[in-house]
């Protein structure tokens, strides 16, 4: 339960930060006078409240976070039972988790970009941060593969079982952000894409790639061996 609570409260904080950071806790029916619009290139361009669909994308990351909190709750349940045996974490996993960082420095890179109207260098920011992220999908896939070739199949033990498990629900959710991401990335390219729904597909998917980093970096702790100091230093402080 412990766990559950930490997790949550490490997935909460990344959530409240991005939110912080959208003008989401603001109170508009306080505020009097007229709006000031900020002028970029000659145009005014009016700064509006944050659009339902980016309201939606915290919600489902909200959701997200709670599934992955549960599997990782049920990881230290399980991980206390005789028969279980660590799983080695490969040395690839360490590649891996630096290309996807990568992917999410070019995608915040490409959100600068793009509030900017830079498309020169918003197209390449796009290009790398999909491909980076493609990287990481097929290096956990790699990854799998020399696990199961040195006798760590799925069904050996639970460790083996709650790894695949892990792993594998983590990279659907990176594959269906690629499937937006790719979605954005061609339009980038085309010559009669509205700039404002541009801007704001690339903010979602930077928001997107940023979270999906954090969890990574919270599982990946977790198969080093590094999440159990911290729940057990987390139980000395509170007992």
């Amino acid at each position: 339960m412990n766990v559950m609570l930490i997790f949550l409260a490490a997935i909460a904080a990344i959530i409240f930060w991005w939110l912080s950071g959208q003008r989401l806790t603001s109170k508009p029916w306080l505020e009097t006078g007229s709006v000031q619009l900020p002028v970029h290139n000659g145009a005014e361009r009016q700064r509006l409240p944050a659009p339902a669909v980016k309201i939606g994308l915290f919600v489902f990351l909200g959701v997200v976070g709670a599934v992955f909190s549960l599997a990782v709750s049920a990881y230290f349940m399980r991980a206390a039972s005789a028969d279980w045996w660590a799983t080695p974490v490969p040395r690839l996993l360490w590649v891996n988790t630096a290309a996807l960082a990568l992917s999410s420095a070019a995608l915040q890179w490409a959100k600068r970009e793009a509030q900017h109207d830079r498309m020169e260098s918003l197209r390449p920011a796009l290009v790398a941060g999909l491909a980076l992220a493609i990287f990481f999908l097929v290096g956990q896939i790699q990854a799998w593969r020399e696990l199961t070739a040195a006798g760590y199949v799925l069904a050996d033990n639970p460790s083996n079982s709650f790894f695949y498990m892990l792993t594998g629900l983590h990279g659907l959710h990176i594959l269906g952000g690629l499937a937006v991401l790719a979605h954005t990335t061609v339009r980038a390219f085309s010559t009669d894409v509205a700039p404002e729904r541009l801007r704001l597909s690339v903010d979602l998917s930077a928001i997107y790639s940023h979270f999906m980093l954090a969890v990574w970096l919270l599982l990946f702790a977790l198969f080093a061996g590094w999440a159990n100091d911290f729940v057990d230093l987390c139980r000395t402080l509170l007992s």
